[in-house]
């Protein structure tokens, strides 16, 4: 079963700047682009930071606000950005990055952690060699259903392999899959269901299995990944 990577749904032909590119530039180029940051690089490619829509609003947000003598560090650093004038001086750093090889699974619990839209890619040197956006993660979810089932039906046959009387089949719709049958153990049930969830593009798993051996006392002491 193929687990879905970073690398299977990043933009490659990243649109990137270096810290002295100007404010007025920064606006055309998300603009040109239609995108909402923009990651800093220096000359060998290496992230320095991320300029995002957020860090040129504050221009705008700020704009002939009074400066008051105390004021949290956050709005400190905002009111800061409001009067920047290159992508070094706006830019948020360091900066959440991921590699080819990160999972999308943890790719969006990264983004969501860090509160970002978007994350720069590296290769194994640091240097910048994609991006990666929320909506580019929800790619695995537009795999055709045909995909989908040829996968789960792997999935299906690696969980039920070692049963000489299972008889488990998969249908596939709108990325929901269902589950009919039957197996020997309550355990293969529901290992069948973890495997086949697992499986990038499925949606939701509505298992109708039956089973003969209700063997749950015993597999509450096996491994945790053979009953989730």
């Amino acid at each position: 079963m193929k687990t879905w990577h970073v690398s299977d749904v990043m933009t490659t032909d990243v649109v990137a700047v270096g810290p002295d590119t100007p404010y007025r530039e920064l606006v055309a180029l998300l603009a040109t682009h239609r995108i909402n940051a923009l990651p800093v690089v220096d000359a060998g490619r290496w992230v320095l930071g991320v300029v995002s829509e957020s860090d040129l609003l504050r221009k705008i947000e700020y704009v002939g606000a009074d400066q008051p003598r105390w004021f949290q560090r956050r709005e400190r650093a905002a009111r800061r950005k409001a009067g920047a004038l290159t992508a070094g001086e706006l830019m948020t750093a360091p900066v959440e990055v991921v590699l080819p090889t990160t999972s999308i699974r943890t790719a969006a619990r990264r983004m969501d952690q860090a509160h970002v839209k978007q994350l720069p890619v590296e290769d194994d040197l640091g240097r910048l060699v994609g991006i990666v956006s929320r909506s580019d993660l929800l790619r695995e979810y537009l795999r055709p259903d045909a995909e989908i089932l040829a996968e789960v039906r792997a999935a299906v046959h690696e969980a039920t392999y070692t049963e000489n009387t299972a008889q488990a089949e998969a249908s596939v719709e709108q990325g929901v899959v269902t589950l009919t049958g039957r197996v020997e153990r309550w355990s293969t049930m529901a290992l069948t269901v973890r495997l086949v969830r697992l499986v990038p593009g499925v949606l939701d798993v509505d298992c109708r299995l039956g089973h003969d051996i209700d063997d749950r006392q015993s597999a509450d002491r096996t491994p945790a990944f053979l009953v989730g």
